[in-house]
């Protein structure tokens, strides 16, 4: 049997960790919430905030694998590799195409669809939940294509969202028009789903739930992890500059592209890459369109967020020690300006962030076989904000079993 109030640090502090946090503290256990970065200020700061059920395709599908060669050799291509990093990336290479056999597919889908079940009415409720309801946006998504041909090269993935229930209604010129008139003349095809949601601004999301975990009493700790090792039916966490360390009944690493760094020592591998993203945002300009408008063809998302106009996307697999590439954000920039109107001369601002991507997109989420104590949160890829308060609750679950009663001040999580 758990303890009652069990003693466990959580190692990341992105929208993965804090929900992780919040929902531990809320039934009862005794959390510590550790970073180096103050809550939101990685992956979670800078992603498109969409809420995205549908998204049930892993990245390796058999389509795609036929255009990888092209892609990894254009630095401009949604898929990039640089040649510096070939050499350390070609593992999770193999594992990813042997991911894309049909049967893998198949299964990864599964596995995607039970995570993300619920998601919007979650995130709808947290948002109510934490006082900032005007965060979220449920206007639908709608994917663009130039034609009926490039809508046909994505069929494998539509034909998948609509046998897990989600209808996407096609429309022409006119169509696309309607819905979103900033919209190039580029673009004939479109397939909306209306039933998608958005986070328009996700930093403030997180800080907004970081803040309702201190207020029930939960420990937000700024410092950079050096070691986790087990020690007597524990988890000791050495942070920078404690020479003590501190110890924990369970561990939970959260800490999304740095988790395999983490773990290794503790002999758990992870075929865990990251996979850096870019956005720019263009200031002030939120009104271009009015939901998350996927380019597809370009694998470009579009999103009206609270400060402006964000354009984020493109996957490149460089590791995590090299500096941001800025042609990666200038191409960014230019499709924006190219495929929508009102965008010339305004101000913009460029991020690069670290995407924990598995070669299946499937997340490990769950105790480590043969650690007891220690708990993993990692490899969401694009689907981090999607999956993460299903996430949180997964772990609750099965960490802490039937709900504890709470402490002073603490609230139990709704079911």
């Amino acid at each position: 049997m758990a303890a009652a109030h069990p003693s466990v640090v959580v190692i990341g502090a992105g929208i993965v960790g804090t929900s992780i946090a919040l929902a531990l503290r809320r039934r009862g256990a005794e959390v510590t919430l550790v970073d180096r970065e103050a809550p939101g200020h990685g992956c979670s700061f800078g992603n498109s905030g969409a809420v995205s059920a549908a998204s049930v395709a892993p990245l390796a599908m058999p389509g795609v694998l036929s255009s990888v060669p092209g892609m990894l050799l254009d630095s401009e291509s949604p898929l990039y590799l640089p040649p510096r990093y070939w050499l350390r990336a070609l593992p999770w290479l193999l594992r990813f195409a042997a991911s894309a056999r049909p049967a893998r597919v198949a299964a990864a889908a599964a596995r995607l669809a039970r995570l993300h079940a619920g998601a919007l009415q979650a995130h709808e409720a947290m948002t109510r939940e934490l006082g900032v309801p005007e965060l979220f946006l449920k206007r639908g998504h709608l994917h663009l294509y130039p034609d009926a041909a490039a809508l046909a090269k994505d069929g494998g993935g539509w034909r998948l969202r609509e046998a897990y229930g989600f209808q996407a209604q096609r429309l022409d010129r006119d169509g696309i028009a309607a819905l979103e008139p900033n919209v190039s003349a580029r673009y004939t095809v479109g397939m909306f789903l209306a039933d998608q949601a958005t986070i328009l601004n996700p930093l403030r999301y997180v800080q907004a739930m970081a803040a309702a975990y201190a207020r029930a009493g939960g420990r937000v700790l700024r410092s950079h992890v050096a070691r986790l090792a087990p020690v007597s039916g524990q988890w000791r966490l050495q942070a920078a500059g404690d020479a003590d360390g501190m110890t924990f009944e369970h561990a939970v690493v959260a800490a999304g592209a740095w988790s395999r760094q983490l773990l290794a020592p503790l002999g758990v591998r992870l075929a865990l890459e990251s996979q850096r993203g870019y956005h720019v945002q263009f200031q002030g300009a939120r009104e271009v369109v009015s939901r998350t408008v996927v380019l597809a063809d370009r694998k470009v998302f579009v999103t009206p967020m609270e400060e402006g106009l964000r354009v984020g996307g493109t996957v490149e697999i460089g590791g995590l020690e090299a500096p941001p590439d800025e042609r990666r954000a200038a191409v960014l920039a230019r499709i924006a300006r190219q495929n929508f109107r009102h965008l010339d001369g305004i101000a913009t601002t460029t991020w690069m962030g670290h995407r924990p991507c598995m070669p299946d997109s499937v997340p490990v989420v769950g105790p480590a076989p043969g650690r007891p104590g220690l708990w993993v949160a990692t490899g969401h890829g694009h689907l981090g904000l999607t999956d993460s308060l299903g996430t949180a609750q997964q772990i609750a679950r099965e960490l802490l079993g039937a709900p504890a009663a709470a402490p002073a001040g603490v609230q139990h999580a709704s079911a």
